[in-house]
């Protein structure tokens, strides 16, 4: 089967109705029903499997139940997904931050609370919304209607470069660069607490989280391999520190993640690191520096984007 068949056939399964069955195993008895499901079913988040269960698309031995439903041993659970809705994305006007534009690339400095393409739940407002009015058609079409011209993110919260590919020639030279680990990407953060060393390297698999399936976690047995090399760019007031973390890999949540396995998560990250939120809306973490090799032209080309505003001012406050 060609590659293009295969991708016929899934979209032709896409539009049906699918139900999966499972029988419970002695090692999973007690678990909930929809931790239970969001494990079975990885490409589902949980809250759209307790939606589907407060639906009644969940049946366990014939009866439904609710989302915390202990399972016991040989319990047979059927869970019916609807058909996926094609959606279309609206192009919106927004005043986007452009750093470099050219036929094949546009260099974007991403503002905090701007999540980079639509999901479930989100529709507008997102970094695509605005490429699709300013590039028009101009954008791949690699990974489909939902992220035109996206070859890689970074966190709603999350400031800083990032590139868009305007055609599939551009899309796939810098996928291949990315999967080659060939990409320079380096990150400024405030963390928590003094370093002793002043650089350093996390080499730590990052996987979901089997107990919080929203949150990644170190999984030395089923992550996939995560390396963060960091160093101190300042002391500040020597509680919180200033870093630059350069990636070697590109796992989600990798910053945030390793450097609170080594007990300096990120100011403001209330997901991996204090519940005080130092008054920030999500964590301080930049992405400064971008460089590739340019898909046409084959010259390593390099990006910057300024420190935001707030991040310069928590410089200063703890200086």
């Amino acid at each position: 089967m060609t590659e293009t068949a295969k991708q016929e056939k899934v979209n032709q399964e896409s539009k049906q109705e699918q139900r999966y069955y499972y029988t419970v195993m002695e090692e999973q008895e007690g678990m909930r029903l929809d931790q239970f499901l969001a494990a079975e079913l990885k490409e589902h988040s949980r809250s759209y499997i307790q939606k589907l269960i407060k639906e009644g698309q969940v049946q366990v031995g014939e009866k439904k139940q609710k989302p915390g439903y202990r399972l016991r041993v040989d319990d047979a659970v059927v869970i019916c997904v609807p058909p996926l809705k094609e959606l279309e994305v609206l192009p919106e006007q927004m005043d986007l931050d452009i750093l470099y534009e050219d036929e094949d690339v546009i260099l974007i400095n991403k503002q905090k609370d701007m999540v980079v393409h639509p999901c479930p739940g989100r529709y507008k407002g997102t970094l695509v919304n605005g490429l699709l009015y300013h590039c028009k058609d101009n954008l791949s079409g690699i990974n489909g209607v939902l992220r035109p011209g996206i070859v890689h993110r970074i966190d709603k919260d999350t400031t800083g470069v990032l590139v868009v590919c305007k055609n599939d020639m551009a899309h796939k030279s810098l996928a291949e660069q990315l999967k080659e680990h060939s990409i320079t990407r380096k990150y400024e953060a405030i963390v928590y607490n003094n370093f002793t060393q002043e650089e350093g390297t996390v080499d730590a698999p990052i996987g979901r989280s089997p107990v919080d399936r929203k949150k990644m976690a170190v999984e030395p047995k089923n992550g996939k391999r995560a390396v963060t090399h960091y160093k101190v760019l300042s002391h500040l007031n020597h509680q919180v520190n200033h870093i630059e973390c350069q990636l070697e890999t590109g796992r989600t949540h990798q910053i945030r993640v390793h450097m609170a396995s080594i007990r300096h998560p990120l100011l403001g990250d209330t997901i991996y690191g204090p519940k005080n939120d130092m008054g920030l809306t999500g964590q301080c973490l930049h992405a400064r520096v971008l460089g590739f090799v340019h898909p046409r032209t084959g010259e390593y080309v390099e990006f910057e984007a300024p420190l935001p505003e707030y991040f310069q001012k928590l410089l200063e406050k703890y200086s």
